[in-house]
């Protein structure tokens, strides 16, 4: 008996309690084109079908920055836990009215959470050479698939816009999914997710060429998405380069300009004070007495001027090895003995 289809929900209406896998996603872009249902019902899952909104469905370029990738809740892998990833996704539900995603490919930049992800979820992950690049408020993605005889990439670029406080039904619809659908040996499995909402801001398309929708079956897009794409950010408001939020610029000086509010007077630079001298004395040399082996000492020397008649200098021997001549010219050099005790230089 089929279920009907769960609400569209901001949160999760399945909380994991016990992860297999965490992981960050930092500096997403969704970028979604509408597909007749007819045409991407046969690459779904066995017992799963396209999920619709008002009598479409779509087909998702997201490119991301994966972050700390670990099993469990333990910590992040080094290295391999952080690499840029692109996918290619449709979207699904089940008999059980559970709204999924369905992964055509994904292209990491890291070879062995790749081999991973097939082996242990039998996920289409392919090696590619990908990068990800911020400047300020715009992103920039590009990448190469590496697998032999799979040739394919990507070239795009946004610039991010204001923060969307309420998304609608469709950017729900593109976003808000809890759960994967995948063939896992012939069976089909939902794997559930959870985590907190998108902070999505809306974005500009700058470039555009890909090819990897097309090498996953299905017609490459005509043209850029009819909608604007959303991007999430990061869980706090965003900075403009150079400054905080929503900081006056910088002059040319280095100081900011007086507040409209406060009134402040502008901050000049101090400057800086002169370096203190150096103080003569306290060098090291080494002193060899005559008829014995050298040894290093740290000789406290009294200053420019002479120590007064009676007075003993004190030297201190250091304990670290070091490297002294020998008296011959021979060019060798020999590793003196350390000695812990003081002796008195006359």
């Amino acid at each position: 008996m089929t279920k009907p289809d769960e609400p569209l929900t901001a949160s999760t209406p399945r909380v994991v309690r016990r992860p297999v896998l965490s992981q960050r996603w930092m500096d997403v872009t969704f970028l979604h084109w509408p597909v007749p249902p007819a045409a991407v019902a046969p690459l779904l899952p066995p017992g799963t079908r396209p999920d619709v909104l008002d009598g479409s469905t779509y087909v998702g370029l997201v490119p991301f920055r994966m972050e700390a990738v670990a099993f469990g809740r333990g910590p992040g892998l080094p290295y391999l836990g952080t690499f840029p990833e692109t996918n290619v996704r449709l979207y699904s539900v089940d008999g059980r009215g559970r709204r999924g995603v369905v992964f055509l490919s994904l292209d990491a930049g890291r070879l062995l959470p790749a081999l991973a992800g097939r082996a242990a979820f039998r996920l289409p992950y392919h090696w590619a050479s990908a990068r990800v690049r911020r400047a300020g408020d715009r992103l920039a993605y590009t990448g190469r698939r590496l697998t032999p005889g799979r040739a394919a990439g990507y070239r795009l670029a946004v610039e991010v816009g204001d923060r969307l406080d309420t998304p609608d039904e469709l950017e729900t619809f593109l976003t808000a999914r809890w759960g994967l659908h995948v063939d896992w040996y012939g069976r089909t499995l939902y794997l559930p997710n959870d985590h907190p909402a998108w902070p999505l801001h809306s974005a500009r398309l700058l470039r555009l060429e890909e090819d990897l929708i097309s090498a996953a079956g299905l017609p490459a897009p005509k043209g850029p998405p009819p909608q604007r794409p959303a991007r999430p950010g990061r869980p706090r408001p965003l900075r403009r380069p150079g400054g905080g939020v929503d900081s006056p610029p910088r002059t040319a000086g280095g100081t900011r300009p007086a507040g409209r509010a406060t009134g402040r007077p502008t901050r000049r630079p101090q400057p800086r004070p002169a370096p203190a001298p150096r103080r003569r004395g306290g060098r090291r040399r080494a002193v060899r007495r005559r008829g014995r082996r050298p040894l290093h000492r740290v000789v406290h020397h009294p200053g420019p001027h002479r120590a007064p008649e009676g007075s003993r200098r004190v030297a201190r021997v250091s304990r670290a090895p070091v490297t002294l001549p020998w008296p011959r010219r021979t060019g060798r050099t020999r590793r003196a003995r350390p000695v812990s005790r003081r002796r008195r230089v006359p």
